[in-house]
């Protein structure tokens, strides 16, 4: 491994792991395991602030763990000698390296296990074009940059070895950092996300290729056949594990089954495997990580077996033990060796080099696929993404020798610079279309003057715990006396993130014919199956999406997505699920945060479903539908819309509706005020509700399964004791604001969740007791309505949310 410093021979002194003890007179930073964890705390801090600060810049999270790494090094902070001496010793250089490159190790299984061979098969024509060419051009680039170099500032350097090497360097895409790329800008499963998607694998499997013929190029050799014995074991090495290895993996892949634990011998035998594979490619002559990617590769992707292996890895190495190679790096990386106008005009060269092959040779292939003009562009720029695999390319460079300080320092900044503003530029070049416009889009709420034309539904679900419940609330909704009078959009809301495993949840997620497609009975299939078994059965239009996002722009998708369906309402599902003695548990705090976003943002009326198992377990049938629903009405907007979607439900055979307006006995104003939940009142009229109840009872008189229960009350004490009577109910349809102050005083006492409003706490209070689902209903205004969140007021990244998979 190479030394952060240029100067001395002489070989470090040794370092015991542990110390005695700073009572005992022991420095611990004197001893390896002290040091390591200090090195590692130190790593953590700076790279997780610096991807917080650029959070705002949506980069990705590589860029800021490479500006950690050279600011820990001899560019920045590594100029102090005592700091670098105390923190980053010499003597501790080794210890670090072998952790980053044990981290290395399992990252590049982890990338193996992302790739699907069979798959690449099935990419398009257009996308293996583009690959070639975001390969050819800036691998020919490279060859000529190479040229230059050696002739002025990497003299004396093996011609061969560092031709291929700048070649690579050049022409390669980081596919890691590309998809999270993509899945920031909400491009990922767009027309022009699948196509990057596609060139970037096909473009990263022949990069590790070249790769490893550069590194077989490599060497203090003097035989000219020495490269010709590393290339051709390292090929008989991926043919026999591909022989050996692959029946033992898919033997362990069919005896792990859905739903139980992997069998923690398969775990650690695999594991074992990864070092195993890395130390036969190291003693070959190839990077150990060859090893850990090829056994990635031909680990099955079907059935649990990846997934536990992915669950069991990817935090410790992507989270801890990863970064310390970007420190490795940095502490390789002196910028202060690029000196003078010529080194900074080689600086300019490579980056000019760099883009331009990429750019301009992803660009004329892509017009030539009759790709528009700004599509090719933000391709381009997209497919000149760099990174974690652009630092692996480099490090061995430099640890081979081929690369001399000022040379890796020139290219570790043209890594940064091509990834950093891929982002920025991708953004400015490419805009996915515009929303349609709102004029043609005039049913945004279920109330209306016409209630014979279609509802449409956006329900939105994170995992298959409520899909029954989901799906027996659409049934009751589908008015079967009107043809085709019902359209639902099943939207499942996937969380991304930094983790490998996001990246085998996209491609999970995407149509057959695609790369990286898995005919897995994955939870989301058994979601679709459902979804399609009720079209079926009940003919309602039904559209099953997938949306992958992150949690702070989930809100995004959701309301992009309604305004594009023309949905009339969003049907969400509430942060807390029902546990078996009837409490409700919080899921995740962060799907309430995503709730109160889409009230605040969303282009038509929002529902929050409270589930507490409506119809049980399992779809239930037309004919079998029996639900009684009870619409309490205070007045107001919400409570007008509730009792809309109630009316409309009533139209069901099976459905029996009970309407109870409730009428205040004294101090009665003349007209109806709106109050938010946080008991501020909007100072705004609304229309007299008389009119509107009146027309529901005109039009539902000769109805037999519409119950309508004028009560007059006095006090929140009656109205909860009402509440109590109907409490044995399957369903409560409420408005999320109700008219007038009573409604306020029914549960002052919790107030936890005001995106349910006051009837909705009292509903689902640990104090009332009931079995009955909850739908808090919030009807759309042209002027945004939703102002009780105070603390939802931070800033949002913005972007157009287009990131869908039909």
């Amino acid at each position: 491994m190479s030394s952060n410093t240029t100067t001395g021979h002489a070989c470090p002194t040794f370092m015991k792991a542990t110390s005695n003890g700073i009572f005992q007179g022991d420095n611990p930073l004197d001893y390896a395991l002290p040091l390591a964890i200090v090195q590692i705390c130190l790593v953590l801090v700076l790279t997780r602030g610096l991807a917080f600060l650029l959070r705002p810049l949506r980069q990705p999270r590589v860029i800021a763990e490479i500006i950690g790494g050279i600011l820990l090094g001899p560019s920045a902070l590594g100029r102090n000698k005592s700091y670098l001496n105390t923190i980053f010793p010499t003597k501790s250089i080794t210890v670090l390296d072998t952790l980053a490159n044990i981290g290395l190790l399992f990252f590049l299984f982890l990338a193996g296990l992302e790739l699907d061979m069979k798959s690449l098969r099935k990419t398009g024509k257009n996308a293996l074009a583009i690959a070639a060419a975001g390969i050819t051009l800036p691998f020919a680039l490279g060859i000529g940059s190479s040229f230059v170099l050696r002739a002025t500032i990497a003299q004396g350097v093996d011609a061969t070895a560092f031709l291929v090497f700048m070649g690579v360097a050049l022409s390669i895409t980081a596919f890691p950092v590309l998809a999270r790329i993509l899945a920031e800008l909400k491009l990922l499963t767009t027309d022009i996300g699948k196509m990057a998607m596609s060139a970037a694998a096909v473009n990263d499997v022949a990069a590790w290729i070249l790769l490893a013929l550069a590194i077989a190029l490599s060497g203090d050799n003097l035989s000219p056949i020495v490269p010709f014995w590393v290339f051709l074991s390292g090929a008989g090495f991926v043919i026999s594990a591909s022989l050996i290895l692959t029946p033992i993996f898919k033997w362990m892949s069919k005896r792990c089954h859905e739903g139980e634990p992997v069998d923690e011998t398969y775990i650690c035998g695999t594991l074992a495997a990864v070092l195993a594979a890395g130390l036969i490619t190291d003693s070959i002559g190839i990077h150990a990580m060859f090893g850990a990617f090829v056994l990635g590769v031909i680990v099955p992707k079907e059935g649990p077996f990846a997934g536990a292996l992915v669950e069991k890895v990817e935090d410790l190495v992507s989270g801890l033990f990863l970064p310390l190679y970007f420190v490795s790096s940095g502490l390789k990386t002196n910028v202060a060796t690029i000196q003078g106008i010529q080194s900074w005009g080689l600086l300019v060269l490579v980056i000019f080099t760099s883009c331009f092959g990429k750019i301009v040779g992803t660009f004329i292939v892509s017009l030539m696929c009759k790709m528009p003009v700004r599509e090719a562009l933000a391709l381009g720029f997209l497919m000149n993404t760099k990174g974690l695999v652009e630092l692996i390319v480099l490090n061995i460079g430099k640890d081979k020798k081929v690369l001399n300080d000022q040379t890796f320092a020139i290219m570790v900044l043209m890594a940064l610079f091509t990834t950093f503003i891929t982002t920025p530029i991708v953004l400015s070049v490419y805009k996915p279309a515009k929303r349609e416009s709102g004029s043609a889009y005039k049913h945004r709420t279920i109330e209306r003057k016409n209630s014979n034309t279609q509802l449409r539904i956006l329900t939105c679900f994170h995992s298959s715990r409520n899909i029954p419940s989901i799906i027996n609330l659409l049934e009751s909704s589908r008015g079967i006396q009107k043809l085709e009078s019902l359209c639902v959009y099943a939207l499942h809301l996937r969380e991304f993130s930094e983790r490998s495993s996001a990246i085998l949840m996209v491609h999970k997620a995407r149509k057959n014919g695609l790369p990286f497609w898995n005919k897995t009975l994955s939870e989301a299939n058994h979601v679709i199956i459902a979804f399609e078994a009720f079209q079926q059965l009940s003919k309602v239009s039904v559209r099953p999406m997938t949306s992958i996002s992150s949690l702070a722009t989930m809100h995004e998708d959701i309301c992009s997505t309604a305004e594009r369906k023309r949905a009339s309402i969003i049907i969400l599902p509430f942060h807390k699920h029902q546990r078996l003695d009837g409490s409700l548990e919080t899921t995740r705090t962060d799907f309430r945060f995503v709730n109160r976003r889409v009230l605040q943002n969303a282009p038509c009326s929002v529902g929050i479903f409270v589930d507490r198992g409506l119809g049980g377990n399992a779809h239930v049938s037309a004919s079998n539908v029996a639900y009684w629903v009870v619409v309490p009405f205070f007045g107001g907007p919400d409570d007008r819309e509730a009792l809309a979607y109630g009316v409309r439900m009533a139209e069901h055979p099976g459905i029996r509706l009970t309407i109870i307006p409730f009428v205040v006995e004294h101090n009665v104003p003349s007209e109806i005020v709106r109050v938010d939940s946080e008991g501020e009142s909007s100072a705004k009229f609304i229309p007299d509700d008389n009119q509107f109840l009146s027309e529901v009872v005109n039009n539902r008189s000769k109805d037999s399964s519409v119950d309508y229960e004028e009560i007059t009350v006095s006090n929140s004490d009656e109205v909860i004791s009402i509440f109590r009577d109907h409490a044995r109910c399957n369903l409560f349809l409420i408005g999320r604001s109700p008219g007038g102050e009573l409604p306020l005083t029914l549960n002052q006492q919790r107030t936890d969740c005001p995106e349910l409003g006051p009837v909705g706490n009292l509903l689902v209070s640990p104090e009332f007791s009931t079995r009955a689902s909850v739908l808090v209903v919030q009807q759309y205004h042209n002027e945004a309505s939703y102002k009780s969140f105070p603390e939802m007021d931070e800033a949002l990244p913005s972007g157009d949310s287009d990131q869908l998979a039909d």
